[in-house]
């Protein structure tokens, strides 16, 4: 395999490298790969599909925002679920994040779309899929990620600290099966886009609940 190419678990930080060191990626490794060489562009860049675990390390983890898969038109992913760069046109989605963060907790939306915040406050925004084909929504959506994703959340849900597992949409609901809900919070809600926000999305009061659950565990409650 070509150096370019990304693979796990080389691509990965050194902490979620080591957890996940038992997970057999030949599989994923093999499409990424077969999917790259075929020259199709690919979002988000290579240098930026493992930057939600770069931002949060494994260690800093409190949350873990799950949606479906990456932006798919160009400059818009940066390998953080819903974020996107300040000088880009906010998308659907992370305008009605931003609409609920306001109703729910009263103040302005955050300043930056790229979210850096909240991943530096130990919110690890995840997707099902963490590439895409430009231009073709969910077209990864069976490339092999899904056995990845379940490994990273079986991962954290096997630590002692309670974490709160936020799952939008049905895509992301189907991995709830991997969390102990023992010991660990499961919020769920409809996706933020346009075609479901308004299904259960707005209104959910997704911040304002999820800090009320980590404080009943005992838990600081996040700084959104």
């Amino acid at each position: 395999m070509t150096s370019d190419i990304p693979h796990i678990p080389e691509w990965l930080p050194h902490d979620w490298a080591q957890a996940l060191h038992s997970f057999d990626a030949s599989s994923l490794n093999q499409a990424l790969a077969a999917e790259y060489e075929t020259g199709a562009t690919i979002y988000p860049p290579k240098d930026l599909l493992f930057e939600a675990f770069r931002r949060t390390p494994l260690d800093n983890v409190r949350a873990v925002w799950l949606g479906q898969d990456p932006y798919h038109e160009p400059e818009q992913a940066v390998g953080i679920a819903f974020a996107v760069p300040d000088y880009v046109k906010i998308p659907p989605s992370l305008r009605n994040i931003f609409k609920e963060y306001e109703s729910d907790l009263g103040k302005p939306a955050p300043a930056s779309s790229m979210l850096l915040d909240w991943a530096a406050a130990g919110v690890l925004l995840l997707n099902t899929a963490l590439t895409v084909r430009a231009h073709q929504a969910a077209s990864h959506r069976k490339l092999g990620w899904e056995p990845f994703i379940r490994a990273v959340i079986r991962t954290i849900s096997a630590r002692e600290r309670c974490c709160a597992f936020i799952l939008l949409g049905s895509d992301a609901q189907r991995f709830k099966d991997e969390i102990d809900a023992s010991r660990h919070i499961i919020f769920q809600a409809a996706h933020p886009s346009p075609l479901s926000a308004y299904r259960g999305f707005f209104g959910c009061r997704l911040f304002s609940t999820v800090n009320q659950l980590l404080l009943s565990k005992g838990e600081p409650a996040i700084n959104w």
